[in-house]
């Protein structure tokens, strides 16, 4: 083991001091209902101590509809806030200063939209738009992958990253402009390898996309970002994102020939495995969820969420949501484990873990290669099959008792645990679909319509499409609108 901490090719971390200089960024996934509920809940976390906020859109605004959308019935404000316009926005962040806070902001098919929205509150606000700190995930191809929430097909899709690359790079220069996500991967059931391997991936092909559209590397790789998964098994995770780090690096600098040491250092997100929550017995949820954001801390990451007990039964309550940011705050602050920068190196277990994921990875990442890359490897389905393949072996596991799950299929308990539910009020709905309607009849038409025609000319010209997406929305144009204009 001769690289320290600091050092290329960053196995043990990417700064010399790690957490003895700052703490990671404790953040905690929240938004629901309307922008008013969520804007309450982030008022009441930054009380808690967290120091980031990350926000969670509902999944019509993830797929580009307003929440009229006929489609759109019975979704609104569920599994995040529901967002349609930029009053929505400035409703969600009113009372916080965005040019002192870092934001994570979980949205892929529709984010330049939702980034155009933030940007316009930060510029009412009167924030320096260099000074606005944060992530947006804008991670369209793992969509394919694992999760679904995708809009258009996977070239078309890279433009309008690329486009917001170029954008970003000039406007919003401390922004991350993706956060380049194995987490979904791995909920979906894939290997630890597996989870590094589509991910990176996935990076070499938003760098070559990038690449292609004239950006040079160290002019935006410092801007790429993250998001991995903390799974159960604890020494694994800890020897998983140490391999990524290593791989990352030396794809960096061998393939594309980057010169800035930031271009080559893999700075993640990290949240605990939600698909490992259970609904029985939920508190044994927070042992889980301890072991996974110890892990995570082990590995070197630069911000966490933990998962909330109750998240297999609903979204987190008040008590619930703190309990987790406590888990974090008591890693940090009690456990001694932050004055060791990669306390594990050195570790025999550790380090065979560390070679092992890599070389896996790095066998996927060359299989990958041959078939021409992740996108084409997407269209062929292999990386889904592999993954499904994956999930399918780990069920079976678990159906045989082969991998015990407790409370599920070992150590079943007759008691049924109380755990308080989280219930979205059916009124938020209504209320948000008046909202709306109420922003399209104050709002200039015509502007809304040239400012739409403006969207499409530059879509179908091959003109920046990020600068007329921020028109678009400064005159109250919806996602929707926006997204139907990049459809067409």
């Amino acid at each position: 083991m001769s690289d320290k901490p600091g050092q290329f090719p960053y196995t043990r971390g990417i700064y010399p001091e790690m957490y003895r200089a700052r703490p990671w960024t404790m953040r905690q996934y929240a938004g629901f209902g309307s922008a008013e509920e969520s804007n309450r809940r982030y008022k009441f976390l930054l009380e808690q101590g967290i120091t980031g906020l990350s926000v969670a859109f509902d999944l019509p605004t993830q797929m580009g509809m307003d929440s009229d959308h006929p489609l759109a019935a019975g979704e609104v404000g569920r599994t995040g806030v529901a967002i349609c316009s930029l009053k929505d926005m400035e409703r969600l962040f009113e009372g916080i200063q965005l040019e002192s806070v870092s934001t994570s902001m979980t949205i892929n098919a529709t984010a330049s939209t939702l980034l155009a929205f933030y940007v316009l509150v930060a510029d009412g606000q009167g924030a320096d738009r260099k000074k606005l700190n944060g992530t947006v995930q804008n991670d369209i191809l793992k969509e394919y992958i694992a999760r679904g929430t995708y809009i258009y097909p996977p070239r078309p899709s890279m433009r309008i990253v690329t486009d917001f690359f170029a954008w970003a790079s000039a406007e919003i220069p401390e922004w991350n402009t993706i956060s380049i996500s194995g987490y979904h991967i791995r909920e979906a059931g894939s290997t630890a390898s597996q989870e590094v391997a589509f991910t990176l991936a996935n990076a070499i092909a938003y760098i070559d996309a990038a690449l292609t559209a004239g950006l040079q590397i160290d002019s935006f790789a410092p801007r790429l970002s993250f998001f991995f998964n903390a799974h159960n098994n604890f020494l694994e995770e800890i020897a998983k994102f140490r391999a990524a780090r290593r791989l990352y690096a030396a794809i960096v600098k061998d393939r594309y020939g980057a010169l800035d040491a930031r271009s080559m250092k893999l700075r993640f997100h990290t949240q605990t495995a939600g698909s490992s929550l259970q609904a029985q017995q939920p508190e044994v949820n927070v042992v889980r969820t301890t072991l996974q954001a110890m892990a995570a801390v082990l590995g070197g990451t630069q911000s966490l969420h933990t998962n909330s007990m109750d998240e297999a039964i609903g979204l987190p309550t008040e008590h619930a949501a703190t309990l987790a940011l406590r888990t974090q705050q008591v890693i940090a602050f009690e456990s001694g484990v932050t004055e060791h920068p990669d306390p594990f190196g050195g570790s025999f277990v550790i380090e065979q873990m560390t070679d092992r994921i890599e070389s896996e990875a790095r066998a996927y990442i060359d299989r990958i290669d041959a078939m021409g890359g992740a996108i084409a490897a997407i269209e062929e389905g292999f990386p889904q099959a592999e993954i499904h393949n994956a999930a399918y072996r780990y069920q079976q596991r678990v159906e045989t008792g082969e991998q015990v799950v407790v409370g599920v299929n070992k150590f079943q308990s007759v008691a049924r645990s109380e755990v308080p539910v989280f219930r979205i009020d059916p009124e938020i709905e209504r209320r948000q679909v008046e909202n709306l309607r109420a922003v399209r009849a104050s709002r200039s038409a015509s502007a809304v319509d040239a400012a739409l025609a403006e969207l499409r000319a530059a879509a179908a010209s091959g003109d920046n499409v990020t600068p007329r997406i921020l028109e678009a929305a400064k005159v109250l144009a919806t996602v929707g609108e926006i997204a139907e204009g990049l459809r067409s």
